[in-house]
């Protein structure tokens, strides 16, 4: 019988105190994305709301979009998807998995598309699957709060990589990918 892992969430903490604001650049990504039919794009030319992630382990999210603005809390986790809901000259207003929102600088941000399994649950795992079907084979279970690269999403399934295992998973299992969203 073939050892099946669990990939945990890593322990450190996602974020310092949030009464404690700054995150990544622009890159697009090279993958494909098929857009949403809100229509909307911010002054980069980029479509509102989209997905991106943190470039560096430590990001600032401000209050508001300048450095003379407050810190509110600090990131701490490369990797970790925000949602940018609005932009301001160089600025991104962020939100992420809890619904918390602030500014960081487009610099501390990347294209790269990563995903937080089911982050609205207290504990638990899911599946990794190795098609995208509930009855293929299970490469991993994957504990709430692990981030994963976003390889490929059908529209219902995603082709994450967590900790070197690569499977499929849910698409409405994660936060970081919106429902119906393609990408290749």
């Amino acid at each position: 019988m073939v050892a099946m892992a669990i990939v945990a969430a890593v322990a450190t903490a996602l974020l310092s105190s949030r009464d404690t604001a700054t995150a990544g650049s622009d890159d697009l990504q090279t993958a494909a994305v098929t857009p949403l039919p809100s229509g909307n794009t911010g002054p980069s030319g980029l479509p509102l709301p989209r997905f991106v992630s943190l470039k560096t382990d430590r990001v600032n999210v401000r209050r508001g979009p300048s450095t003379a603005h407050q810190v509110s809390w600090v990131f701490a986790r490369k990797g970790l998807p925000v949602e940018i809901i609005a932009e301001y000259d160089h600025w991104r207003r962020v939100r992420d998995s809890e619904g918390e929102e602030g500014w960081v600088y487009h610099s501390l941000l990347t294209g790269r598309r990563t995903a937080l399994v089911t982050p609205w649950r207290k504990d638990g795992t899911l599946e990794l699957h190795s098609e995208p079907n509930d009855r293929s084979a299970t490469v991993a279970r994957l504990e709430t709060g692990v981030v994963g690269d976003v390889v490929d999403c059908t529209g219902e399934w995603c082709e994450i990589t967590v900790s070197g295992y690569d499977g499929w998973i849910k698409q409405t299992m994660l936060w970081g990918v919106y429902p119906g969203e393609r990408i290749d």
